[in-house]
């Protein structure tokens, strides 16, 4: 593919099957980490992503390619071996994959390489979406967004380059399946994120923060809280979301 395409744009889309399940891993990686079947697997995703970075920076064309790499959710907890909990990690996040309103299940980095445009060593802490890939690309090619319909992504490229200091969503609605579960307000004024949950998985066993007697939590019926009114957190100040705002505690 490079090689056919080194000298005119291109674009190359990986869509991994790692980090997923069942978990698929060749037998060069199997036993590798020290976290199971699941350390495994991201330390070949590790060495493929490697492989691609290599052959951009061998043809010469590290300066001139944009590449972004990102997830479309947060570590999935439920990979088990025994008692063992063997699956992903959210740092301080609530949550996992599965759940499509708490942080762990829907907030992941986005990890951008332009040498030759970028500065390296760059954070950027502002709400985006995966959503925003298309315009970004529609950009870099010198193309033109449809104008008949609505497109809910922004280009990228006036957040990395600093013309801009805050994201275009003001709002970010957060379903899970075809259920809406929560929805995030990015305050202009005040660069204050809030968000609120409508409905919430049922941790099982409660308080474990997933679900490890379903496998997977899910997106409606009996496995979920439906809360009215709806919870309430200021993620600016608690990113954990381990304080629900009252009118007592919060009088804006």
């Amino acid at each position: 593919f490079y090689f056919r395409n080194k000298h005119r744009p291109f674009l190359l889309f990986v869509s991994l099957l790692h980090v997923h399940t069942p978990l698929i891993t060749t037998k060069k990686f199997q036993g590798r980490s020290r976290h199971g079947l699941y350390g495994d697997n991201v330390e070949e995703m590790d060495w493929m992503v490697g492989r691609l970075l290599d052959a951009i920076d061998k043809e010469d064309l590290k300066n001139t390619t944009f590449i972004y790499f990102a997830s479309d959710h947060g570590g999935f907890l439920e990979t088990r071996r025994g008692n063992s909990q063997l699956g992903g990690w959210n740092g301080i996040y609530k949550g996992g994959k599965g759940m499509g309103g708490w942080e762990g299940g829907i907030r992941v980095p986005g990890i951008v390489r332009w040498p030759g445009v970028l500065p390296a060593g760059m954070v950027i802490d502002e709400p985006t979406s995966l959503m925003d890939i298309y315009p970004t690309v529609v950009q870099l090619a010198g193309g033109a967004l449809p104008q008949d319909r609505v497109v809910d992504g922004h280009t990228l490229l006036p957040l990395l380059q600093g013309t801009v200091q805050h994201s275009r969503h003001e709002f970010l609605f957060h379903y899970c399946g075809v259920f809406l579960h929560a929805v995030r307000w990015h305050q202009k004024d005040s660069g204050t994120v809030w968000k609120a949950h409508y409905a919430t998985p049922v941790f099982q066993p409660g308080g474990s923060g997933a679900c490890f007697r379903r496998g997977i939590c899910p997106c409606f019926g009996d496995g979920v809280t439906h809360h009215d009114p709806p919870l309430l957190f200021n993620l600016s100040q608690d990113p954990s979301e381990a304080n629900p705002l009252s009118a007592d505690t919060e009088p804006l």
